[in-house]
């Protein structure tokens, strides 16, 4: 979706590179044709230390030519790569690097397992730790070395956070998930409020857009540019794009539960399904019954409640956990009928969405159009963010796609949290605050000789 459109690619000077499209108004596509790698030719034609002649196709544990701030100085298998700073790097009186690359050595450290890296941090074994973890951030840092401020613990609020929308992707190419009703019904059975409450420690919050996190996507009703995008496809999609607010179903408490519950019932049977007994019928008169397909066991604990509600209204669902080697090849053949998945969204979304949504990209496996998408409207409005003639269209049609996407329930979404949870050996100085976007370890923090020896540990 990226580089279908190149159609020619020609040396025009000694410096010089000019790429044809065969598409005009993609204000996009050349800054990705310009953020193409360049790599020094004479050494990839040459041979390594031991006279191998070098294959660019192929993997290899020598440091490959660089051209920036650090060399890969060693690496462990498995284990560790460790990067050496260059001392005469070319660039490093560019204002734009000023300030940055402290370090004389930086190096990375591999775990097979959370818990041992985990435990590996609190001794000291490296400096720094970002956490993914609701229980461990709240209950695992009762230790000494925080309560004697030796290492810092810190949420940091980003003024501006990259988007996401994480959740249960229903496998469309399966006649369960078509009907749009059944995705909904199966949204009033996803109760985040108890799981927040009882596994999350309140840390997290609920999802209810594609583009959750930074300042566009849908927002109250629509109206000015955005209404004048969506007129465009009004018979293309759900008439509540118009008139109503996305919002999800609140749990929490048994009663109500019972009340979504009751909801998810009630639009199965309007999309002709049947509760008789302790089973959910579809229309043909059989049992409803799915798989959830998830990446290893992390995310069983939110599984787990999820098929036990699905229980409660009469439909078998089957959560298996396989390694990544099986859950890839099985996205990629599509074979599953759920998974729980997530894409990350930049504040300037563009061509990536025909590859998350698009319905060209529904039957290519290579795709992120997981739930195989192939609705005319979104492609359209795909369009019309690729083809913006401004930042004001541009966010105008993002607003228009997210209402589309979320009216759909092409995703039943799961739950974020937008702060990032830090904690690092104090050691270290960095500028006063953090970055718009970034923390900024280890690009702009610094060692700190006066905090490093109240504290220990090698410079």
């Amino acid at each position: 979706f990226y580089y279908q459109h190149v159609t020619k690619a020609e040396v025009t000077g000694e410096r010089e590179v000019t790429f044809t499209f065969d598409q005009t108004g993609n204000r996009e596509l050349p800054q990705i044709v310009g953020e193409l790698l360049i790599l020094p030719k004479h050494w990839w034609e040459g041979k390594d230390a031991n006279g191998k002649q070098r294959d660019i196709a192929s993997g290899g544990l020598e440091p490959p030519l660089g051209s920036g701030p650090y060399r890969v100085s060693s690496v462990t298998p498995g284990r560790s790569i460790t990067y050496q700073r260059v001392p005469d790097y070319w660039g490093a009186d560019l204002n734009v690097n000023v300030g940055q690359n402290n370090f004389d050595t930086i190096r990375y450290e591999y775990y097979r397992d959370l818990n041992v890296e985990f435990e590996a941090f609190k001794a000291d074994e490296f400096d720094y730790w970002s956490e993914n973890e609701a229980k461990r951030w709240a209950t695992g840092y009762d230790i000494p070395a925080v309560k004697d401020g030796r290492i810092k613990k810190e949420l940091v609020d980003l003024e501006q956070v990259s988007g996401v929308m994480v959740g249960w992707v229903p496998n469309l190419r399966r006649p369960l998930f078509q009907d749009a009703r059944v995705r909904r019904a199966l949204n009033y059975a996803f109760d985040f409020e108890e799981l927040n409450r009882t596994i999350f420690f309140g840390q997290y919050e609920r999802i209810n857009s594609f583009f959750y996190g930074i300042p566009i996507g849908w927002k109250g009703l629509p109206q000015g540019k955005e209404l004048e995008i969506l007129e465009s496809v009004r018979d293309k999609v759900p008439p509540e794009v118009f008139t109503e607010e996305y919002t999800n179903p609140v749990g929490g408490d048994p009663q109500k539960v019972r009340e979504n519950l009751r909801k998810a019932v009630q639009l199965f049977q309007e999309a002709g399904y049947k509760l008789e007994g302790n089973h959910m019928l579809d229309p043909s008169g059989k049992p409803v019954s799915f798989e959830i397909l998830l990446n290893g066991p992390t995310i069983e604990k939110v599984a787990l409640p999820f098929q036990k509600a699905l229980k409660r209204i009469g439909i078998d669902v089957t959560v298996r956990s396989v390694d990544s080697s099986q859950f890839i090849t099985r996205v990629r053949s599509r074979d599953f009928d759920m998974i729980y998945a997530g894409w990350g969204e930049s504040n300037s979304p563009g061509n990536e969405q025909a590859d998350y949504w698009g319905s060209a990209a529904a039957d290519k496996q290579s795709s992120q159009n997981y739930a195989g998408i192939k609705d005319p409207a979104v492609d359209e409005l795909i369009n019309r963010i690729i083809f913006a003639k401004d930042r004001d269209e541009q966010v105008a049609a993002i607003g228009a796609l997210d209402r589309v996407l979320m009216a759909n329930q092409y995703v039943i979404p799961s739950y974020t949290i937008l702060p990032e949870r830090i904690a690092y050996w104090d050691r270290f100085g960095h500028p006063d605050g953090y970055g718009k976007f970034l923390i900024g370890f280890p690009t702009i923090w610094w060692w700190d000789d006066a905090k490093a020896d109240r504290i220990g540990g090698a410079k």
